[in-house]
């Protein structure tokens, strides 16, 4: 059981899609924190216009400090842990997507590791994106 996680003071949906905000632990400051961060560590709304839309939701280990979406939140060590019970993934044995529900068999949280990073909105405000390490 994860009882270092401050329980998150905002709320999120129960499943969490590409820029959906959802609560991942990392440093602040001195201490630790639980903060809100939109899922994609470039938010669709920050790609520009013209830019064929691409998906940040993951990143490998072995190529995160050579794609420039993930090399600044890896060299600053802007690491978090994103917690969740149940996480999903496509399968395609039967030639179509089929959900696949990843977790402990009692339904224990758990943590996958993952990085984010600032972004500074149209209005002014800041808001914090992550992704998650596949491997």
């Amino acid at each position: 059981m994860f009882s270092l996680f401050p329980r998150p003071d905002f709320d999120y949906k129960p499943e969490i899609y590409k820029d959906y905000f959802a609560p991942v632990f990392r440093r602040g400051g001195e201490s630790f924190e639980t903060v809100a961060a939109s899922f994609g560590i470039v938010p669709r709304r920050h790609i520009p216009p013209g830019v064929k839309v691409f998906d940040t939701m993951n990143v490998r280990s072995e190529s995160v400090e050579q794609k420039r979406s993930f090399s600044a939140a890896w060299k600053n060590l802007q690491l978090c842990l994103i917690p969740f019970r149940t996480f999903y993934e496509p399968n395609y044995e039967t030639g179509k997507a089929v959900r696949w529900k990843i977790g402990t068999a009692n339904g224990d949280p758990l943590a996958i590791a993952g990085l984010w990073r600032q972004w500074t909105e149209a209005d002014g405000s800041q808001n914090l994106a992550f992704t998650m390490f596949n491997r």
